[in-house]
């Protein structure tokens, strides 16, 4: 069992979502950061779906009653095992009784917990990710967070090969502004050219209206020729522009339908990139080619499937 000393502000069980129900208004939930969340499996040799813990902003300490395979992603939140500083994004042997902590996040905003073949836990709707909102997943299967005294359960493991991510693949959670890559939407006319060149052009901050449902943005304010649309579904990364004119980029536990204009979406990197982003941070919307995008997602997709053992 992996037992929790102290959970942290948010920490929740997650694998990669929750996917064919939407229709009924269930959304797909899922890692903020799906980049950081296949390495920490590919880094095991998982199953890129086994499911893990994903941690924001830290203060989070657990002690492991049995050995095994752990890997750590994402933020910076100056891990270390039985107080001995540790390096993310590699892998690491735990005996049992060995205990793990994460303190503040310094650079990002969310680490992954990792451990080998996953953490335990019984699929609603087949998927144990926890969506609060919607009272589903994790480890109670109520959409609770974590808890200080929780056990989770996992498989004993010995002793494995130690991996570590590959330099290009580790991003840097201190660039400023951080660019985003934009994928027009069928609504993209409906903005007038001097509002798109606005958009493009300008510098926003991230706000502190930030969740796993959204993050709002600020910065200039953009207008759309139509303020409202028929309600339809929103897929993630989703770029809304309400009446205010500052901009609502929609995150995995996202609302399953919406009113607002689109002007774009943001490519998957981008929706892991802006993850990390604590309030106050810079970011800036750069035009991305659809079928360019497709193809960057497609040769990191096939990288992080080779050798992968499941």
């Amino acid at each position: 069992m992996l037992r929790i000393l102290s959970s942290g502000p948010l920490s929740l069980v997650q694998d990669l979502g929750r996917y064919g129900y939407q229709n009924v208004g269930v959304t797909t939930g899922g890692p903020m950061d799906e980049h950081a969340f296949l390495w920490a499996n590919r880094l095991l040799n998982n199953a890129p779906n086994d499911p893990q813990i994903e941690i924001t902003l830290g203060q989070f300490h657990a002690e492991f009653t049995k050995s095994t395979m752990i890997a750590i992603t994402g933020a910076d939140m100056s891990p270390s095992i039985n107080d001995i500083p540790i390096k993310a994004w590699q892998s690491y042997f735990i005996n049992a009784g060995d205990k793990i902590k994460l303190n503040n996040a310094q650079t990002g905003l969310r680490s992954y917990l990792a451990i080998k073949d996953g953490f335990k836990a019984q699929p609603i709707l087949n998927s144990c990710s926890t969506v609060t909102r919607d009272r589903l997943g994790g480890l109670k299967k109520n959409g609770d967070k974590l808890s200080d005294g929780d056990l989770l359960d996992y498989s004993e493991t010995s002793h494995q090969i130690i991996n570590r991510v590959p330099e290009k693949f580790i991003p840097n959670y201190t660039q400023q502004p951080l660019p985003l890559f934009v994928i027009p939407s069928y609504q993209y006319e409906l903005f007038p050219k001097d509002q798109q060149s606005i958009f493009f052009s300008s510098t926003y901050t991230v706000s502190p209206q930030i969740d796993r449902m959204g993050y709002r943005l600020s910065g200039e304010k953009i207008k759309c020729r139509q303020p409202g649309i028929i309600s339809e579904g929103i897929a993630l990364g989703a770029i809304q522009i309400p009446a205010d004119g500052q901009p609502i980029v929609l995150m995995r536990d996202r609302q399953t339908i919406g009113g607002y204009p689109k002007i774009g979406c943001l490519t998957n990197e981008s929706v892991c990139r802006l993850a990390q982003c604590q309030p106050g941070s810079k970011v800036r919307f750069i035009l991305k080619d659809l079928f360019q995008a497709e193809a960057e997602y497609s040769v990191e997709s096939i990288f992080l499937k080779l050798n992968n053992g499941k």
